[in-house]
């Protein structure tokens, strides 16, 4: 339900900041103006007694986001690897909520793994260990395979973590609502689309069958990756409330000491995360959405293991090439061209002057690469970025919003392992190899074969096409005098795609 009552819900979020602590913590974290903090206090502070009391073990902010339930859990993830937007101290104390969470009973856990795999847990597993890690939305048991003695990691969702879900989406929904009523501004930012491609993904993450075919999905398309490795399923072994993977043994990739002990170099690791995300996102179009140090790990052998499949992400070709064009521009400091790509995108109205945004973009990008490595910030830039589009009428794309937090998350990552990396320097190969085979005389013609082999699927079903549509523009519409353009405009688009097609099949036979 998302009517008036998730005001409650809202009051109590600020109450619980300010009942545990948190407030100031966060409001300083994040540099907020001091008017706008004392005005924040003043509002949450006579409501304070509503607030959760949370675990007063932990850091303050920890222990509001951890009380708030799952889907504040999943903001403070994302903070905690952005130590230059929170600040060091804060993003460590995040990193509690990568993996680190008070889990639930090991007998509930049994109890749910037999039931979803039809069968007592004794005849699946010789050994099933306390829980190992836990996030927001389930925990992982290391276990044992009765039959064959391997080692496996048993996934298991919380008890009732649907409904908390729920409950915190819905309030999200209606803040979303309030503001797009309260500040017309706010429009083209489309909060209640942001917020539905959140639901989206967080639906995801609650069907672990999802999960599975994502993980099977993302190995196919990643085999023959150099440096990265993911644990095989268990298909057998898993449902929509159990995941059964093969057990991923390395070094957390958020513990730098314990990397330094291994011997492995930390700069290496850091540009090699960059650059798997970058080929996955822009080779495959397919990613891992949740690339923080609590879902990655370095094998014995320096790869980098990844997990926890939860929340991937899709783009398509062209947006891809959008994409890539753009990061391109940046690296090149072509920002004409990233101009144009945003207008042939239609990411900017057409009513706006191109030259102009083009010299917008300049100012964006040209103190950044006046910097020093260590103040080179794809956050940074996404900031400045924001306030560009702003004023130019630019919407959200919501497309783009996985890709982009993705972006800043994968940065933070690196930055943890070498706060002295160029992401732009890193980033260039890959980009630049992705650009030569997708845009050019090869893609061209890559592109018009698959139109021959649409018009081939269709080919046996173009004449009746065309004679229905020649008999439609027959008949008499007095209402649109217009019409015979249109039987000129069938026709044309009929030879067109046979141009295309001859086209296309030249160049390959060529």
């Amino acid at each position: 339900m998302r009517g008036p009552h998730n005001i409650w819900r809202l009051i109590r979020t600020g109450a619980t900041f300010e009942r545990t602590g948190a407030m100031g913590v966060a409001l300083e974290a994040f540099d907020t103006p001091v008017p706008l903090r004392m005005a924040a206090r003043v509002l949450a502070w006579p409501f304070k007694w509503l607030g959760y009391e949370g675990d007063p073990s932990q850091p303050p902010v920890v222990r509001a986001l951890s009380a708030l339930g799952p889907a504040y859990i999943k903001f403070g993830q994302i903070m905690s690897t952005r130590p230059d937007v929170v600040g060091a101290d804060m993003a460590q104390q995040l990193r509690v909520l990568q993996d680190k969470l008070p889990p639930f009973s090991v007998e509930v856990a049994k109890t749910q793994v037999a039931e979803e795999l039809g069968q007592p847990i004794e005849a699946v597993f010789s050994g099933f260990s306390d829980p190992v890690a836990a996030a927001s939305i389930a925990q992982v048991h290391k276990a044992t395979l009765s039959e064959t003695g391997e080692t496996v990691a048993v996934k298991v969702l919380r008890p009732g973590i649907e409904r908390a879900f729920r409950k915190d989406i819905d309030a999200f929904y209606f803040a979303a609502g309030m503001i797009e009523a309260l500040s017309p501004a706010s429009r083209r930012l489309r909060p209640r689309d942001v917020i539905e491609h959140f639901e989206g993904v967080v639906n995801g993450e609650l069907d672990l069958r999802l999960e599975s075919a994502a993980s099977s999905e993302f190995s196919a398309n990643t085999k023959d990756d150099e440096g990265f490795q993911l644990p095989q399923i268990k298909w057998n072994l898993s449902g929509r409330r159990v995941m059964t993977m093969t057990w991923a043994e390395g070094v957390p990739l958020g513990d730098n000491d314990a990397i330094d002990a291994a011997g492995h170099d930390r700069t290496i690791l850091s540009e090699r995360v960059l650059q798997l995300f970058l080929n996955h996102a822009l080779r495959d179009g397919y990613f891992h959405a949740d690339m923080h140090q609590g879902n990655l790990k370095v094998a014995a052998n320096g790869d980098i293991i990844a997990y926890d499949f939860g929340i991937m992400g899709h783009i398509d070709e062209y947006t891809r090439r959008v994409y890539a064009e753009i990061l391109f521009g940046f690296i090149r400091r072509d920002y004409k061209r990233v101009a144009e790509v945003h207008f042939e995108a239609g990411y900017v109205p057409a009513d706006q002057d191109v030259d102009e945004f083009a010299r917008a973009l300049r100012a964006v990008g040209e103190p950044i690469f006046g910097m020093d490595a260590t103040g080179i910030s794809m956050g940074k830039l996404l900031a400045y970025l924001f306030e560009v589009t702003e004023r130019f009428g630019m919407e959200t794309r919501t497309e783009l919003i996985l890709l982009q937090r993705t972006m800043v998350v994968v940065e933070g990552v690196a930055r943890s392992l070498d706060p002295h990396m160029n992401i732009w320097k890193v980033a260039q190969p890959v980009v630049e190899a992705y650009i030569k085979q997708s845009i050019g005389p090869r893609a061209v013609g890559a592109d018009l074969w698959k139109t021959a082999l649409v018009m081939a699927r269709f080919g046996p079903r173009l004449p009746k096409l065309v004679e229905a549509a020649l008999i439609k523009q027959s008949q008499p519409e007095p209402q649109n005098r217009a019409k015979p353009w249109a039987a000129r405009f069938t026709w044309l688009g009929v030879g067109l795609l046979m141009g295309l097609t001859v086209a296309s099949i030249g160049l390959h036979l060529g």
